[in-house]
């Protein structure tokens, strides 16, 4: 069965840092496009960074940019987001997607995503 799986997620204070992970099972995520996005409460799910298959990485949203990172590996079922400098306003519930439809790579958020993980809850507060 092939599914995604998030973990990492939990509670920090503000100011401090979460590596949240997406593994596969199933398959490898080598030429697949990958996006994060969050969900707040009462929010509509947006979303967050996007990794090409070859690595390159793009914002979607601005308010993470210099403060998030998306890398892949050294598993070839893995791909982490890095989050540094946590704000309240960063709480939401974290997911993983998989793409094939923008050939390996990162398009608008709104792109085809063929599976998505079930998320990770991250929580920032004092």
């Amino acid at each position: 069965q092939l599914q995604l799986v998030e973990s990492g997620g939990g509670l920090v204070q503000p100011g401090g840092s979460l590596r949240l992970s997406c593994v596969a099972s199933g398959f490898t995520l080598d030429y697949y496009t990958i996006g994060w996005f969050r969900q707040a409460p009462g929010k509509e799910r947006e979303g967050v960074l996007c990794i090409s298959s070859n690595g390159g990485s793009t914002d979607y949203a601005d308010s993470v940019k210099g403060r998030f990172t998306v890398s892949r590996g050294p598993a070839k079922n893995t791909v982490h987001l890095q989050m540094n400098s946590l704000k309240p306003e960063d709480t939401a519930v974290y997911y993983c997607a998989s793409s094939t439809y923008g050939g390996g790579y990162c398009q608008d958020s709104d792109m085809k995503w063929d599976y998505w993980g079930q998320g990770t809850q991250v929580t920032v507060s004092s």
